[in-house]
């Protein structure tokens, strides 16, 4: 089992309302779910044991973190508008991504960068795509701030929260405290460290299943793992990612490229840099690469096989692959291999959540919540 957290990077969606209500998600039609994750396993993927999660000194994950959280990802109040959610953008029937190219924040201004998934991250030193904050912690609350995402104030937040009673309730459980923006950090880094994903078909694979790919898949496995491709040397272990920023030649041809990590760091070997993505899930989280200008798995294939696009900072290891027409399906097949559910369903079933079991499969389903009654005026 790989534990996953899950990155906050929100936006979309328009309109606004008085009254916080949770907008439809988009679901990728079942069609193109059942093509990209092949060989799902059924069985539920169950609550991990909290306290064995790492996590920082000063925020130890819980039960009651957890509850907490996954009410805070679903709740409409942490936006401006009342309408956007953290599911929003990282939807989770489309495995935490958002299906566009880049997001869209609640005043319809765009922001530049695609919107990562959420899976596999726990182990990351720094979040989002070019590594800007050091922690969880410190991610989850710039996405509610952001003018071109979800554009509130923490005050508003707070004050917002504090006149529902079940939140005024359960921070004060969790915290001792009324609803506060340390608090919010605290409970979203917990679900996101909280949300685990179950074994794949490459997984049950290598453990002795001989059944558990195709021969395509096995085929694209040989490859990805070749000195040909060296596909490993960035995308490795059990999240196959190296947790490391760098320049793989995409976008570098652009009048005014994204330089990435450079933004942060000012090193002139960060130059279009971007955190290596983890590849769990990778078939339903298209568009790809930074910008999301890549349609599709084949595209990115593609890029890889030319050799990306020459630049000062180019990774020495990209470099032309020569593949041919199926070799390149067979790694296609193999990144498909790459699938599993997640514990989000387990969770949900948390006692202190107060979901019944209508309104977690409403959660689930993508569809509008009905929000939480308040105890005065908002």
């Amino acid at each position: 089992m790989r534990y996953s957290f899950i990155l906050l990077t929100l936006a979309s969606l328009t309109a606004c309302a008085s009254q916080p209500q949770m907008l439809p998600l988009q679901r990728a039609p079942l069609a193109v779910q059942a093509r990209n994750v092949p060989n799902m396993a059924p069985t539920p993927v169950p609550v991990p044991d909290f306290a064995t999660l790492p996590a920082p000194p000063d925020n130890p994950v819980t039960q009651g973190k957890v509850e907490l959280g996954f009410r805070l990802w679903f709740e409409p109040r942490l936006a401006a508008n009342n309408r956007m959610t953290c599911a929003t953008c990282h939807n989770h029937t489309i495995g935490f991504a958002n299906g566009q190219r880049v997001a869209t924040g609640v005043t319809g201004a765009q922001g530049r960068r695609n919107s990562p998934t959420i899976y596999s991250l726990l182990h990351q030193r720094e979040s989002f795509l070019d590594g800007r904050a050091r922690t969880l912690e410190e991610q989850a609350l710039m996405p509610i701030t952001d003018p071109v995402e979800m554009n509130e104030t923490l005050d508003n937040v707070e004050r917002k929260l504090a006149a529902v009673p079940y939140y005024a309730q359960k921070f004060q459980e969790v915290f001792g405290t009324p609803p506060q923006r340390d608090g919010i950090a605290k409970a979203l880094a917990s679900f996101e460290r909280a949300l685990v994903v179950g074994q794949t078909p490459y997984e049950r694979f290598v453990a002795g299943d001989q059944t558990a790919m195709n021969p395509a898949q096995q085929r694209g496995m040989n490859l990805f793992f070749s000195s040909r491709t060296r596909c490993a040397a960035c995308h490795r272990g059990p999240t196959f990612t190296d947790r490391m920023f760098n320049n793989v030649g995409w976008g570098m041809d652009q009048p005014n490229p994204d330089l990435g990590r450079f933004e942060v760091t000012k090193m002139p070997w960060d130059r279009g840099s971007f955190k290596t993505p983890t590849l769990i899930n990778v078939a339903l989280t298209g568009p790809y690469m930074h910008d999301g200008r890549a349609d599709s798995l084949e595209a990115v294939i593609e890029h890889y096989n030319r050799g990306g696009i020459p630049n000062e900072a180019l990774d020495p290891r990209i470099r032309p692959l020569g593949l041919n027409a199926q070799e390149k399906a067979d790694l296609v097949a193999f990144l498909r291999a790459l699938s599993a559910p997640d514990n989000l369903r387990s969770l949900g079933k948390l006692p202190g959540i107060h979901l019944s079991a209508p309104q977690l499969e409403g959660f689930l389903s993508g569809a509008a919540i009905p929000p939480m009654p308040v105890s005065r005026a908002q």
